[in-house]
């Protein structure tokens, strides 16, 4: 973990910066935050998830992971995988530790919930995540192209 972060779950106190980081993330969906990020702090998840958030000392949200429990994911074995919904970290923090640190908590969060595998997904020219998912030492499965066509 980066020396000078500390991560925890996110809470009412970060949900406002959880859901500007997430209009970063995913700029394509802006009117889904407000709703999603009620919907998990309801605690009415349709499934076993969890938000960490990632602070510097002085308390500033700079980095958020979203994860599940799924029953299955491409390349794993196990019935029962922690799976990354989501990561970001702020611009300015890049290449500081804040995405290993996030990356780290979510593995040790996969363990306590009796997974023996942590899985993720990225865009297929996605390079910067690609690479950073390699240096978090994920091993690339597959890629895959998909199709859609309207009827």
């Amino acid at each position: 973990m980066a020396p000078s972060l500390f991560i925890r779950s996110v809470d009412a106190s970060s949900a406002a910066a959880w859901e500007r980081m997430r209009r970063e993330l995913w700029p394509a969906e802006p009117d889904d935050h407000k709703e999603e990020v009620a919907r998990f702090l309801s605690g009415k998840q349709k499934r076993e998830e969890e938000v960490l958030i990632a602070f510097t000392p002085d308390e500033i949200p700079i980095g958020f992971i979203e994860l599940s429990i799924r029953p299955y994911a491409e390349g794993c074995r196990s019935e029962k995988v922690a799976y990354i919904e989501g990561l970001f970290v702020e611009k300015r923090m890049r290449k500081e530790g804040a995405g290993a640190a996030l990356v780290k908590a979510a593995e040790e969060w996969g363990r306590a919930h009796g997974c023996m595998e942590i899985a993720s997904d990225t865009e297929i020219e996605n390079e910067s995540s690609i690479a950073a998912h390699k240096a978090f030492g994920f091993d690339e499965v597959m890629r895959v192209v998909c199709f859609r066509k309207d009827l």
